[in-house]
């Protein structure tokens, strides 16, 4: 037996003439699984969330100006009223300048007892000195409330030193001895000593205060304030 021929594939036919009339349409090109690389620049890909890591790095350094101005006026306030304290200390530890009244020619003189002593120096000593030491101490504590720093925190620590070494030394000028030095000595009498009103004599010590919170807070914040991180190249 023989094994049955495969027929021939058919004659290639010509269109008829009303297939012949029909447009030819194109083959659809199949899309490719490769495709091209994206042509984009880096400058045109959009910008990386809040949320992602990137972003974090370009957020906005500081809790911003509203709340640093905030912050800043009540430091200046606190540290204000700090001058009453400085006040107090200087009306307690002060020394005091003896002076002593006289009559010459029916008049009342007063005169100081001492006149080689050296109270009146001691006087705007002290005050130097605790200004000083309340400066640093308000330095201090500013930066343990904000460990940062800051235009307007420092402006504030600043204005707030100067206001309370003002009222520190008003506070003490009217707590100490009378002013009326004549009227003083009329009244505890010819030749008794009694001691001389407060008297800030250096008006530059009411700037202690100030300068020593402002050097205290600047060295704390170079030393211990957070540093500025270093900017993320573009992925």
């Amino acid at each position: 037996m023989t094994a049955p021929l495969t027929p021939p594939p058919p004659p290639h036919q010509e269109p008829s003439g009303e297939e012949a009339s029909r447009p030819q349409q194109p083959l659809q090109q199949q899309p490719s699984l490769q495709q091209a690389p994206d042509s984009r620049s880096w400058q045109d890909w959009p910008a990386p969330s809040a949320g992602s890591g990137f972003g974090a790095a370009y957020g906005q350094d500081g809790p911003g100006m509203r709340t640093e101005v905030r912050e800043a006026a009540v430091v200046t306030v606190a540290v204000a009223l700090g001058g009453v304290l400085l006040g107090l200390l200087w009306w307690w530890l002060a020394p005091k300048v003896p002076l002593v009244g006289d009559i010459l020619d029916d008049r009342w003189v007063v005169y100081v007892k001492e006149s080689e002593g050296e109270q009146a120096i001691g006087v705007d000593g002290t005050f130097t000195l605790l200004a000083l030491a309340l400066g640093a101490m308000s330095a201090l504590g500013v930066f343990l409330f904000r460990r940062r720093g800051g235009v307007p925190l420092v402006v504030g620590l600043t204005v707030g030193g100067l206001l309370g070494s003002v009222l520190a030394w008003r506070l003490g000028v009217w707590l100490g001895p009378a002013q009326d030095v004549i009227a003083h000595a009329k009244d505890v009498g010819k030749g008794v000593a009694f001691s001389a009103p407060l008297k800030l004599g250096a008006k530059g010590a009411l700037l202690a205060w100030s300068v020593a919170a402002l050097v205290v807070h600047l060295g704390l914040t170079g030393l211990f304030g957070p540093r500025d991180q270093e900017p993320v190249p573009p992925a």
